[in-house]
């Protein structure tokens, strides 16, 4: 049987889509292609990260608050190779945790909010 290989796009409704956009290259370094999104080549994260490079698809409980601040009915989460750096970055273009960070046995996390209010988990896979 043929099978899903993961997640080929996650696409965004934005107030300003060309805001957001611009939001995500200053405060994350993320580099917008000509037509406006980014891309994430599988090969460049396993190269960084091994098996750990994956890419999580999962229901959570309509009640949770894991998604707050935001109010919208999912979270992204990013996957990084430094997490330290990019939060450093974030922090100097103003923008700021919105909960303690975890380093936990399958990586360490941090989560920010972008323009449009929703919630980003930032995940560096362990080594």
């Amino acid at each position: 049987m043929a099978k899903v290989l993961g997640i080929g796009g996650v696409f965004l409704k934005c107030a300003d889509p060309a805001a957001t956009r611009t939001w995500y290259e200053r405060v994350l370094g993320m580099k917008a292609e000509d037509y406006g999104g980014f891309h994430f080549h599988h090969a460049e994260s396993a190269a960084i990260h091994g098996p750990g490079a994956m890419t999580i698809f999962s229901g959570f409980e309509a009640r949770t608050d894991y998604f707050d601040p935001s109010e919208l009915p999912f979270m992204l989460n990013l996957m990084v190779d430094d997490l330290d750096a990019i939060l450093a970055h974030a922090e100097a273009a103003g923008v700021s945790q919105v909960q303690p960070r975890e380093d936990l046995e399958y990586g360490c996390f941090a989560w920010i909010m972008d323009p449009d209010g929703r919630k980003l988990e930032l995940w560096q896979p362990p080594a």
